[in-house]
C-alpha cells in the first residue's frame, strides 16, 4: 500500500460525509441540490487532500514527493 493511500481513503469519506451534512442541513433534497451538493463535496474533499497532503510531507509524516526528472 503506498503512503498516501489512507489519506486518499479519508478525502472520500470526508466528501461523503460533507455532501451528506450540507443536505441535511439544506432541508432540500432534491435531485440538483444533491447534484450541486456532490460536486461541491467532491472540490472540498479534494482540496482537502491537496492540503493535507502537503502539510504531512512537510512535517515529515508523508515522506517527499519523487521527482518524475531524476536520472539514474
Amino acid at each position: 500500500m503506498k503512503p498516501d493511500t489512507p489519506l486518499k481513503l479519508s478525502s472520500v469519506a470526508f466528501a461523503i460525509l460533507w455532501t451528506v451534512w450540507m443536505a441535511w442541513w439544506s432541508g432540500e433534497f432534491n435531485a440538483v441540490n444533491i447534484g450541486i451538493l456532490s460536486v461541491c463535496g467532491v472540490v472540498a474533499a479534494w482540496l482537502w487532500f491537496l492540503a493535507m497532503r502537503w502539510y504531512f510531507r512537510r512535517i515529515g509524516i508523508l515522506p517527499k514527493a519523487e521527482s518524475s526528472h531524476t536520472v539514474r
